[in-house]
């Protein structure tokens, strides 16, 4: 192989990465989501999902960890085949690691449910402007196209039915000890518990800004009781 194919496979090879690496969706860390949606940051900052973290410190949740067969005097927090069910983007890009932790991703947060903000954050803000200023909207589909994610059930499912002996199709290995045989509250019902504040943020009244399908299936719902918060482009 001469000089200069081997330059070109080179430069081909690199591009192909850094192409790669430009297109996919990235973890940024619920301060830049906050920074629009401060009511739900707020409403969210007292849920069980904001404290998720702590319940891996040693002798935090002890007895709850006594029944599930844990050390309760442990330090989970660094715990691989633990974190990942209490932060956002474990294992993917930009998402939390042990070795360089965020507190903006400590948690199960925005990104969690909402999907990774990298590319469809900008939408929200400048979609959010040119309604502000002539009343125009904007397609929900984009937002979707961007990864946003409106149905996010299997993404709940993924660490609370992830057990062994589970019902739920994708349960896989390392499985959580929390089970409904270990204790009934561990029960999962996504349709109940997505309603439940304790454990989401509160539901504010949106813009209208985008329009259209996808929409989460209880949007409407949601919307209807809606408490009145800062301004905040519809979702």
């Amino acid at each position: 192989m001469n000089h200069r194919m081997t330059l070109a496979l080179a430069a081909a090879a690199l591009f192909a990465v850094m192409a790669g690496s430009a297109s996919a969706e990235s973890f940024e860390g619920r301060k830049k989501c906050s920074s629009c949606h401060k009511s739900q940051a707020e409403s969210w900052g007292s849920t069980a999902h904001a404290k998720a973290m702590d319940s891996l410190k040693p002798n935090n949740k002890a007895e709850a960890k006594k029944k599930a067969k844990l050390d309760p005097a442990k330090d989970y927090t660094k715990d691989k085949d633990c974190v990942g069910c209490h932060v956002d983007g474990w294992g993917k890009e930009g998402g939390y690691t042990i070795d360089d932790p965020s507190k903006f991703l400590t948690g199960v947060g925005c990104e969690s449910c909402h999907g990774p903000g990298s590319k469809y954050r900008g939408i929200h803000r400048k979609s959010g402007a040119a309604f502000e200023k002539s009343k125009k909207t904007t397609s929900r589909q984009v937002l979707a196209d961007a990864g946003q994610d409106f149905s996010f059930e299997e993404s709940c499912n993924a660490c609370h039915m992830n057990y062994k002996g589970s019902p739920w199709k994708g349960a896989k290995e390392p499985y959580t000890p929390f089970t409904p045989d270990v204790d009934k509250k561990y029960t999962f019902d996504f349709d109940k518990y997505v309603k439940d504040t304790k454990a989401m943020h509160e539901h504010y009244k949106l813009d209208g800004v985008f329009t259209g399908d996808p929409k989460f299936k209880y949007h409407d719902e949601f919307q209807s009781s809606a408490k009145v918060g800062e301004k905040g482009s519809d979702d």
